[in-house]
């Protein structure tokens, strides 16, 4: 469960600790004072989407911590995360967001992504938001819900797994299906390309080759002149005598005294072996005086063919073995066409078993999922019959469809919220605080399969008041009992049912605004409750109904 809330510069809170405690836990306070700031934190700190605007005019940068207790070192996104709880079980998540919209996220001090914050996040704390009654009107998210009751994932990974292979089929099929005129036009032109490439007769590393050769031709008569310079010094002429004739020569005048003194021996020892060295270097040079043949019309060549490679380059890939790649794909694509009603006819008879399998896994989904349906509109009945909407009928509806990625069910929840009414879409006749119930229903629901330990609520009681209201606030202290629940709430009724009520209160110091999050004892709960009921003007009648409300709620809270 979350122990401790800690928020700095977020919005008009300047610094913030929030110490829940478990059960229920109800956030009041005047319209603006902050309360859905709280949320927002909770939010962020949980790896949901945040904005500069979130930062506090004049800080640099907002910080959000919050510490769970009681979490098992196999939570799921804790291993991605390379984290894990201490000793006690607690888990400490932190998340800094600076002005120029870097973030720096940490569980028990350990870097961590956003992303992996935000799996993580998910499977510790679920924010029920002011507007997420909205997507009961969205037909598409009711097959959604339904899976996730059901626990369905393997039964739809396994649907969408032949489904995937059926539609890469399809798409296979429909690359091969061209009318004549199209693929006489492509073959025309697979073949001009396939016999330009086939005629370059390309060869890998030719350009890097011809390169190299191109700038010898360029400069052969520097190159020439260089290599014969050093050929003359180490050969000599017919008149006089190169470097190696010298080393000779000098190590023919130390050969009758070398043996008489070891100093004379060494020399000449270095001599030969200097004489050996400049020998092969000579036969070297005069190798490559030689190998220098250079003619125009070589030159001329080279340039040609460095010109047709860059052409070809310019059409077909940057280097000759992309070229070479663009030689293969257009023989292979030539031979799928010229092929292709062949290929059309064995695609065809993968087509008609991939139908099959994707029919026999769409029927063991669909059998899954009215299974799971039948359960669910049990659990949803029961819920509602506890938020006094005894006469409410729910039904989720089937109708087969065209399969899709995500089965073939079109899945939607109907209801009738008066006796003798037809079953319709909740869209078309639920009202918003009858939304809001039934929301808050699946929410529970939904809840009890997951391992979330903590509920958030944000104006879950929009539209909602009196006995409904006090439906509401009694359904919550049950949820409680499991789970934790913290709710932020206009409703005496709820208030007064939580079992820790917190005030979120703005004021103004040294001309800025500030929020602070004070946790309140009865007296001052007795007070607050009162001015949820009666607005500004508190008077001793409203401040006996606070105390007399909370008696009954404390009376309700022992009876679960």
């Amino acid at each position: 469960m979350l122990e401790l809330l800690h928020i700095e510069n977020i919005a008009v809170i300047e610094q913030a600790d929030i110490q829940f405690r478990p059960g229920f836990n109800a956030l009041t306070g005047e319209t603006g004072a902050g309360k859905s700031i709280v949320i927002d934190a909770m939010g962020a700190v949980l790896g949901g989407r945040t904005s500069r605007d979130l930062i506090r005019t004049g800080s640099k940068k907002a910080v959000v911590s919050a510490e769970f207790s009681g979490v098992s070192s196999d939570l799921p996104g804790l291993a991605e995360c390379g984290a894990e709880p201490d000793e006690d079980g607690l888990l400490m998540i932190q998340r800094e967001i600076d002005g120029d919209g870097k973030n720096f996220c940490r569980i028990n001090g350990r870097p961590v992504t956003v992303s992996q914050l935000r799996a993580l996040g998910a499977n510790l704390l679920n924010i029920h938001g002011q507007h997420d009654g909205q997507q009961l009107l969205d037909e598409e998210q009711h097959g959604a819900y339904l899976d996730r009751f059901g626990r369905l994932e393997s039964a739809l990974n396994e649907y969408r797994g032949v489904y995937d292979a059926m539609a890469e089929l399809r798409r296979s099929m429909d690359a091969l299906r061209m009318d004549e005129a199209e693929k006489a036009r492509k073959v025309d032109s697979l073949h001009f390309q396939i016999d330009e490439l086939e005629r370059a007769e390309l060869r890998s590393g030719e350009d890097e080759e011809l390169q190299e050769r191109r700038d010898l031709l360029r400069n052969g008569e520097k190159y020439l002149s260089a290599v014969s310079g050093a050929d003359h010094c180490l050969n000599g002429d017919d008149e006089t005598g190169g470097a190696v004739a010298l080393l000779q020569e000098a190590e023919n005048a130390l050969t009758h005294v070398k043996g008489h003194n070891g100093r004379l021996e060494e020399i000449w020892n270095r001599l030969e072996q200097l004489r050996c060295e400049a020998y092969d270097l000579a036969e070297t040079v005069r190798d490559l005086v030689g190998e220098f043949d250079f003619s125009p019309e070589e030159l001329d060549q080279v340039e040609s063919r460095s010109d047709q490679l860059y052409r070809l380059k310019k059409k077909y890939g940057a280097t000759i073995e992309e070229m070479l790649e663009y030689l293969d794909r257009s023989r292979r694509e030539l031979d799928e066409i010229e092929t292709a009603d062949d290929t059309l006819v064995r695609l065809e008879g993968q087509l008609v078993k991939a139908q099959k399998a994707v029919s026999a896994a769409g029927a063991a989904l669909t059998k899954a999922r009215k299974a799971a349906a039948s359960e669910l509109e049990q659990r949803i009945l029961k819920e509602l019959k506890d938020l006094d909407m005894n006469r409410v009928r729910f039904s989720i509806e089937f109708m087969p469809k065209e399969p899709g990625p995500d089965g073939c069910d079109a899945i939607r929840f109907l209801m009738s919220a008066n006796a003798g009414e037809d079953l319709k879409p909740i869209a078309r006749i639920a009202s918003g605080g009858e939304l809001a119930r039934i929301m808050l229903a699946l929410k529970n629901v939904l809840a009890e399969q997951e391992r979330v330990g903590t509920l958030v609520f944000d104006e879950v009681d929009t539209g909602v008041s009196g006995r409904a209201a006090q439906k509401v606030a009694e359904k919550l202290a049950q949820v409680s009992r499991h789970k934790q629940v913290l709710c932020v709430t206009h409703l005496p009724q709820l208030a007064a049912m939580a079992d820790s009520h917190f005030s979120v209160e703005k004021g103004e110091r040294e001309g800025r605004t500030f929020t602070e999050v004070v946790q309140l004892d009865r007296q001052r709960r007795m007070a607050e409750l009162a001015r949820l009921t009666g607005g500004s003007k508190v008077t001793d009648a409203l401040l006996q109904s606070a105390g007399e409300l909370l008696d009954e709620a404390e009376a309700y809270r022992k009876k679960l």
